[in-house]
């Protein structure tokens, strides 16, 4: 029987001090977002204060992760002008911040010179990577895992510097 293949909860759940993801696309097409991206491109737009209405499991994972003392921080690098899926992503953030996430977004103009991994990933604790790839498209093509400290490493270091230059959500306009 192969190996069962941890999920992205058991690895969040796992995860002891911190948990950070680089994401590094223009646009993604995952299927789950088509229909929210189209509402938004329709104008519907969440209402921050209806708390019921855009609540969902994804955020309850990261409240709990992070009320369990682990530092949750995602940063986007990003095109400018940015795109319309940005644009989506940016207009939903705030979500993300009210279940404890961390976001901060960086123009890409300003990245030339920070040595960046190949794909967006997520690093916990600083030792165990899973790296999201994706098709031209933006289709997901599944994780890979590394554990490897070399690969670590580098995303560490790639995160920090990143994390360092960007600019926090609530002052980053699109």
């Amino acid at each position: 029987m192969p190996p069962t293949v941890p999920t992205f909860a058991d690895h969040l759940a796992a995860a002891q001090s911190t948990a950070v993801h680089l994401e590094m696309r223009d646009s993604y097409s995952v299927a789950k977002e088509v229909e929210a991206f189209t509402a938004w491109r329709d104008g519907f737009r969440h209402d921050p204060a209806d708390r019921a209405s855009w609540w969902r499991p994804w955020l309850t994972l990261i409240q709990e992760t992070v009320s369990r003392g682990v530092e949750v921080r995602r940063a986007r690098i990003v095109s400018e002008p940015v795109s319309e899926y940005i644009r989506f992503e940016h207009s939903g953030t705030f979500t993300n911040v009210a279940a404890g996430e961390q976001v901060r977004w960086l123009p890409r103009s300003q990245a030339s010179d920070i040595a960046l991994p190949g794909n967006d990933f997520w690093l916990f604790d600083n030792r165990l990577v899973r790296f999201n790839h994706f098709s031209g498209e933006g289709e997901s093509a599944g994780p890979s895992f590394s554990d490897d400290p070399a690969v670590a490493q580098l995303c560490a270091t790639a995160f920090e510097a990143v994390w360092q230059r960007a600019v926090p959500h609530e002052k980053f306009t699109v």
